[in-house]
């Protein structure tokens, strides 16, 4: 079956190549790869109905509060009373969980952020592998006073750097590499102005960080906040500007080829069943159309499909999509749970690591402004 997808996908690259098919793409920078040879790679049941399946969500509870004093991890003896977010990934068997701009101690009236000893982004370190009753860190990472430290440091003035925040992370090539967006100002709600966003690298299991300023991508693209995940020997991205209000696109790049960032390359579409690549960034187009904030992707055993999981700031929700492949297609947004019940929510960060029954049910970190800080929930998917 390899050999023969092999040939397969061989024979397509030397048609693209001498521009027999795909009349409509750029030959001359585009790269071919059959979809059968990317589900494979993953892990995908390649012969699974093609059509959506994911028909509810039920029984979405609250299960712990993860940060701050009154959480199950009592973070204020790390001197973290007040942050948010909470994207995951593994490192070596263990799960790192990154949180924005942190606080310490807070007035009992402060509303979202704010507070003493602010840092804008720190680290927990996970052994827990039981998501039923909350995630219990085994610590964060700490200065010489046992401070959760800021991993990536920022400017902290307006208009010029306020605060850099990382947005997802990824193990590879046997280093940590966390994407984040320098943050120019802050806006409206939901809207905010990047300079860029970048990537930082860590060899020592996160203690310490170097930016790789050779990376970037610019504050105005569709690049600035990332959910990438490994599929076979590659890395892929599914990206969102700056704010809250645009839609997703989708990059790739070789794990090898991770520091080199005129190796990734661009979903511009497909042709027939075959993905279309570009290597510029201005040739991607939307797998998905807004309004998409603090995006979330893996995928679900249990369905054999992409699971996404995001704040839709217009309906003041957090939604799940489906999707087939990648690239798509996905569904229309169901909503998981909303500001009614859980107000001023936004963020809903799933891992792998985190569910039951091979993903039926599934667990996530959502954050809530009023009392900035982050919270475990349970949801059960049905079809």
């Amino acid at each position: 079956m390899f050999k023969k997808v092999l040939t397969i996908v061989l024979i397509a690259v030397f048609i693209v190549s001498i521009g027999l098919v795909g009349a409509n793409c750029k030959a001359t920078t585009t790269t071919t790869i059959a979809a059968a040879e990317t589900t494979k790679d993953a892990g995908i049941d390649l012969d699974r109905e093609e059509k959506f399946i994911l028909k509810s969500i039920k029984e979405v509870k609250q299960i712990a509060q993860l940060t701050g004093k009154e959480s199950i991890n009592s973070t204020d003896k790390y001197l973290v009373h007040g942050t948010d977010l909470g994207s995951m990934f593994e490192h070596e068997g263990k799960i790192y969980m990154v949180f924005g701009d942190t606080f310490g101690p807070r007035s009992k009236d402060t509303t979202g952020a704010g507070g003493d000893n602010w840092r804008s982004n720190v680290m927990a370190v996970i052994s827990d592998e039981d998501p039923s009753d909350g995630i219990i860190f085994d610590t964060m990472i700490t200065d010489d006073k046992g401070r959760a430290k800021e991993l990536i440091k920022a400017k902290k003035i307006d208009n010029l750097e306020i605060t850099v925040i990382p947005t997802g992370g990824i193990s590879a090539k046997g280093s940590m590499y966390l994407f984040y967006m320098s943050v120019k100002k802050w806006g409206l709600p939901g809207e905010w102005t990047c300079n860029y966003a970048g990537m930082a690298k860590s060899v020592d299991y996160g203690n310490t960080w170097i930016r790789k300023e050779n990376i970037t991508w610019p504050g105005n693209s569709g690049f600035i906040q990332v959910s990438p995940y490994k599929i076979g020997d590659d890395i892929f991205f599914w990206a969102i500007p700056s704010g809250r209000f645009g839609g997703v696109k989708l990059m790739k790049v070789k794990e090898v080829d991770i520091e080199d960032i005129n190796s990734y390359l661009y979903y511009i579409g497909m042709d027939g069943k075959i993905p279309q690549w570009s290597p510029d960034m201005n040739d991607a187009v939307e797998i998905i159309g807004p309004p998409v904030g603090e995006l979330s992707v893996m995928w679900n055993e249990y369905f054999q499909r992409w699971i996404m999981t995001y704040l839709n700031e217009k309906t003041r929700s957090i939604e799940i999509r489906e999707g087939i492949d990648p690239w798509g297609p996905w569904n229309k947004g169901i909503a998981v749970c909303n500001a009614s019940d859980y107000p001023a929510l936004y963020g809903a960060y799933m891992h792998p690591r985190f569910v039951e029954n091979n993903g039926q049910i599934i667990y996530f970190a959502m954050s809530q402004w009023k009392p900035y800080n982050v919270f475990w929930m349970k949801a059960k998917l049905e079809k």
